[in-house]
């Protein structure tokens, strides 16, 4: 009695199939995903990138991504505590900066440690990461807003802007696989320095600067909301543009 080929199956061909049956339905999803291109050209990527790595390498085993986003997200929370507490004691200047540079510490490291150690989550890592920025934006904003170093007009402007453009590059990395992390060599570490470089300014220079009056965030905060403002629009055109030339219609046949 002979048995027929598609009936035999080989030992290698059995070690690959139990493989694939260990393949947990979280690697399977994540597998079936096709991320969107991350393209970081920020001014501080490339050391940045480096330092990250260096970190992600040297971090306990016990140490997790989902940690480093919360105490990220909590940090955060922290920042826009610490510049309400500014409106009475200066002190909360410092303390925001302290809580920016917990923030970039979590924010940044967490997708970078879930890539080093290859335990990866694509669509719950994008979703989360981003629900979170959004969120702690909104506390950072309204923080800056009631300290009174920043007029709430311009706070809620910067706010909105800061949606805007997140918007933006959520569809943009949905519709055409591109997702842009910093707009003309500025991201979120950039805006951290800032901010940060900001606060040490008011805390010594608390009345004016330069001969303005502690109105410096007020600036800031103009010039960020006319920029994110220009960068949504100009990203907006030249993505439509992009995706109707990929996707344009064939000419119509005319009907007798």
């Amino acid at each position: 009695m002979s048995l027929k080929p598609s009936a035999v199956e080989s030992t290698p061909a059995r070690e690959n199939r139990g493989k694939q049956l260990e393949i947990s339905p979280a690697q399977g999803s994540a597998q079936a995903f096709r991320n969107a291109t991350r393209i970081q050209e920020s001014l501080t990527s490339a050391r940045e990138r480096r330092l990250l790595l260096w970190l992600a390498a040297r971090m306990p085993c016990w140490v997790t991504s989902d940690q480093l986003t919360l105490l990220g997200f909590v940090a955060m929370l922290l920042a826009g505590a610490s510049y309400l507490l500014a409106r009475w004691h200066p002190v909360g200047l410092l303390l925001a900066t302290a809580c920016l540079a917990l923030n970039w510490f979590g924010d940044s490291l967490d997708g970078t440690l879930a890539r080093v150690r290859n335990m990866q989550r694509p669509r719950y890592g994008f979703y989360v990461d981003h629900m979170v920025d959004s969120f702690g934006a909104l506390f950072l904003m309204g923080g800056l807003g009631a300290s009174t170093y920043v007029d709430w007009r311009i706070a809620m402007g910067m706010l909105i802007a800061f949606l805007l453009i997140s918007i933006e590059s959520y569809l943009a990395s949905y519709t055409l696989g591109i997702f842009r992390l910093s707009f003309a060599k500025f991201g979120p570490t950039e805006i951290r320095i800032l901010l940060s470089v900001g606060n040490v300014v008011l805390w010594f220079h608390p009345v004016k600067v330069h001969g303005l009056p502690d109105r410096l965030f007020d600036f800031g905060g103009l010039v960020a909301v006319t920029a994110m403002g220009v960068m949504v629009v100009v990203a907006a055109v030249w993505h439509t543009r992009e995706l109707y030339r990929q996707e344009t219609l064939p000419p119509r046949v005319p009907t007798k």
